[in-house]
């Protein structure tokens, strides 16, 4: 139940202050600027921010950091579009999907999705924080060691699910990059691994250099040789998307025809992201990879069309898994926030920072902070509907500049490329050796795309490899070795029966494609 003197007094702190909304509009500024840059994450725009916070009160604190993760979220995808670098990890599930419409001539229209997408799953995370953030809170708590493990299975295996072309190259890009992940020192592990003596291997392969390098340093090898692929003809339905202005209340419009349209895709996806976001650890990466398995599954039971209908259906179709991916992700960013604000366990590495900079403001998240602390909690809900209100008109400005890149000659755009590339990598550490790991990875992504091996589940097997191994570690030393402790509790046996049931559909599918091939 709502206490109106509380939820009153923190709509008059959110929105009668004009300090509050100088901080948010200058937040949501800095934060499209970061996520634009590749390599420059939500989480670093939110990391440079604290010692300004020192200066601030909470609720500015706060709506700065939720609107600039919230807009840094959303620039991940200018980059993702235009340049085939993802700007931030979430970006990284629907690159190639997104920028094969860049390659068309329709950059403008799907970043036009992702914006309205954005808006539409950060709201949705917003009312579902406010709705079940307690319940949520407690369903959280049900996961051990184990159900993480069998989590980051399945993110494995959804990327898999979602890669172009054969199955079995998906799975071999995979396992190169889960060896990858097993370099250098590990958390179930004291001496380092596949170092070759190089020091600074110890620390292992940090994922935002090998994804710039991946992503972005090999298109630019792969247009200097020519092996890029050819840009497919207009499709006919792209130059009435094309007309539409940038204008808010258009944008507007779209937000409502998506709702009618696609609103059980809405709500799964949304769903999604809360609940894949409340999971400490887990975070937007890893809702967005789900959202978007989740919307192909769905959509390989509709009936298959042929001839140029078939072209259009299947732009439509992946529009739609973009659409669905960038609606989970901005829902997440809400759902880390449950578990920080009940338990104080941050869901995420931007709601860890938020719990240090309540800490230095003598706020300690917690149950307490629901009955102590009452209107800041519904202040944060507020927030996170406003930072989303915001995002539209600055989203639509970015969009309208970030437009003339699609027409800078090649050569100043591929310089260009290199050096957002290059500064992205050493911007992380400081580091050369980063710089050295890009250009490595931009050759191993340009060999993996001329043997036609996708590059996105390399990047994820970096990112989740070192969690997998070390929740498995624990499992299996709780359960004295036993590999059985792996599916000893209840939720361990479902999430292990939705692994398997994956695996199965995918060999079932790669089976079937085989016997069409063989006829």
């Amino acid at each position: 139940m709502v206490d109106i003197g509380a939820f009153t007094e923190a709509a008059t702190q959110v929105f009668a202050r004009g300090d509050v909304w100088l901080i948010v509009i200058a937040a949501a500024l800095y934060g499209v600027f970061v996520g634009a840059i590749p390599g420059l994450t939500a989480t670093m725009a939110v990391a440079l921010f604290v010692p300004m916070a020192y200066w601030l009160d909470p609720i500015a604190a706060i709506a700065a950091i939720i609107t600039m993760a919230a807009c840094a979220i959303f620039a991940g995808d200018l980059p993702t579009v235009l340049l085939r670098i993802p700007g931030t990890p979430a970006s990284a599930a629907y690159v190639d999907d997104a920028y094969a419409f860049t390659r068309r001539g329709e950059a403008q229209r799907v970043l036009r999705l992702g914006l309205v997408c954005s808006v539409i799953g950060g709201i949705f995370g917003a009312i579902a924080m406010m709705m079940l953030g307690g319940w949520l809170a407690q369903a959280a708590g049900w996961f051990s060691v184990t159900e993480y493990f069998w989590l980051f299975l399945i993110g494995l295996t959804c990327a898999v699910i979602v890669a172009e072309g054969p199955r079995s190259k998906a799975v071999l890009s995979l396992l190169l990059g889960l060896f990858f992940s097993t370099i250098g020192l590990s958390a179930a592990h004291q001496e380092p691994r596949f170092t070759l003596g190089i020091a600074s291997l110890y620390s292992g392969i940090s994922f935002i250099p090998a994804m710039i390098g991946l992503f972005g340093m090999s298109e630019v090898l792969l247009n200097l040789v020519g092996g890029a692929a050819p840009a497919k003809p207009r499709s006919p339905v792209a130059p009435a998307l094309q007309r539409s202005t940038h204008s808010l209340a258009l944008t507007l419009q779209e937000i409502g025809d998506r709702l009618r349209r696609r609103k059980m895709s809405t709500l799964r996806s949304g769903g999604i992201g809360v609940l894949i976001g409340m999971l400490p650890g887990a975070g937007c990466d890893i809702a967005s990879w789900v959202a978007f398995a989740a919307s192909r599954r769905m959509q390989q039971k509709a009936p298959t069309v042929t001839g140029d209908e078939g072209e259009v259906e299947s732009q439509r179709r992946s529009l739609d898994s973009i659409g669905d991916a960038t609606t989970a992700n901005n829902a997440s960013l809400a759902g880390s926030w449950i578990p920080a604000l009940v338990f104080g366990i941050p869901g995420d590495s931007i709601t860890a920072i938020v719990i240090g900079v309540l800490m230095m403001k003598n706020l300690t998240p917690g149950p307490q902070i629901f009955d102590e602390q009452l209107p800041l909690v519904y202040s944060i809900y507020l927030l996170f509907i406003f930072a989303n209100l915001v995002l539209l008109p600055v989203g639509l400005l970015a969009i309208r500049v970030s437009g003339t890149i699609v027409q800078i000659p090649k050569a100043v755009l591929f310089p260009l490329i290199v050096a957002f590339c290059v500064t992205g990598s050493y911007a992380l550490n400081g580091s050369l050796f980063d710089v050295l790991t890009m250009l490595a990875m931009g050759i191993l992504g340009f060999v993996l795309v001329r043997l036609r091996m996708p590059t996105a589940p390399v990047v994820l097997g970096i990112i989740l490899g070192g969690p997998l191994e070390e929740r498995l570690v624990q499992s299996l030393t709780a359960a004295n070795g036993n590999i059985a402790g792996l599916v000893q509790r209840p939720l361990s046996i479902a999430l292990a029966t939705l692994f398997v049931v994956l695996v199965g559909s995918m060999l079932v599918e790669s089976f079937r494609c085989r016997e069409r091939q063989a006829t």
